[in-house]
């Protein structure tokens, strides 16, 4: 059943679910009699990043980049509700793109360089640099604000606390500062004939080193496709796999999220 603050914001418009990853936050797809889409975003607690985050970066990024515009940002009965106009495509998981598999994946990763030339890191207002990032993982530890059950099997091991002994003893030596997309996964990114036509869920856009998405990004391959495809991810970017960079920035991950 559709939250009751959709038929105040959009009553000419039929919700469907599209998406919920948890009950308090759930995406709709709405559709207008004349056929028209939009997406409605309804966060019922408040969650970080806010709809607030997401709806800010969006409007910054559509001067750049197949972003969805934003239609209304609205607080509403206890509810955060941010609709947006929809983009054409379908996103990475679709069963459509299944057939072929190694495109699919070669277009993630040109779809992600895409998006990291877009513009300059200079003119980007919103930053997740490294200070920032480390600074932002010491209070979380510090504040007893991680709980280590949501770790990747591969950190199972480890604490909070030897979780970020470990990441400030890899700390890399050099930053590659690009705009990133925040949480660069198949599900964010929209394509049609074998090409990126829009990105989605912007509410950790921000400016950060080109590996955080990448190491994010091919991991996320591996989950939804497989590991085997992985290598095809970087390919597609057009950059060789970075074994410490991608072990930093997963454990980054873990930690900031």
């Amino acid at each position: 059943m559709p939250p009751p603050v959709l038929a105040d914001l959009a009553p000419e418009w039929v919700a469907t679910l599209a998406y919920a990853l948890v009950p308090e936050l759930t995406t709709w797809r709405l559709t207008h009699p004349d056929g028209s889409m939009r997406f409605a975003k309804v966060d019922t607690t408040g969650r970080y990043p806010s709809l607030h985050h997401e709806a800010e970066r969006m409007v910054w990024a559509a001067a750049y980049l197949l972003v969805p515009a934003v239609v209304l940002l609205e607080e509403l009965d206890g509810s955060t509700v941010l609709i947006t106009e929809g983009l054409p495509g379908r996103d990475a998981t679709d069963p459509v793109w299944r057939g072929d598999l190694p495109r699919l994946v070669t277009a993630l990763g040109r779809g992600l360089a895409v998006f990291h030339g877009a513009v300059g890191e200079e003119w980007c207002p919103f930053r997740f640099d490294l200070d920032r990032a480390l600074d932002h993982v010491e209070r979380r530890v510090a504040t007893d604000d991680i709980d280590p059950a949501g770790f990747h099997p591969e950190h199972a091991d480890l604490t909070p606390a030897s979780a970020l002994a470990r990441l400030l003893a890899t700390v890399p030596d050099t930053e590659d500062l690009v705009v990133c997309h925040g949480d660069y996964c198949p599900p964010n990114v929209l394509l049609s004939d074998g090409a990126v036509t829009g990105y989605v869920d912007l509410g950790e856009l921000g400016v950060a080193d080109r590996w955080w998405d990448i190491a994010i990004g091919g991991w996320s391959v591996g989950w939804n496709f497989g590991g085997e495809f992985e290598h095809i991810f970087y390919e597609g970017y057009g950059i060789a796999a970075d074994p410490d960079r991608i072990g930093f920035h997963r454990l980054l991950y873990d930690l900031v999220s």
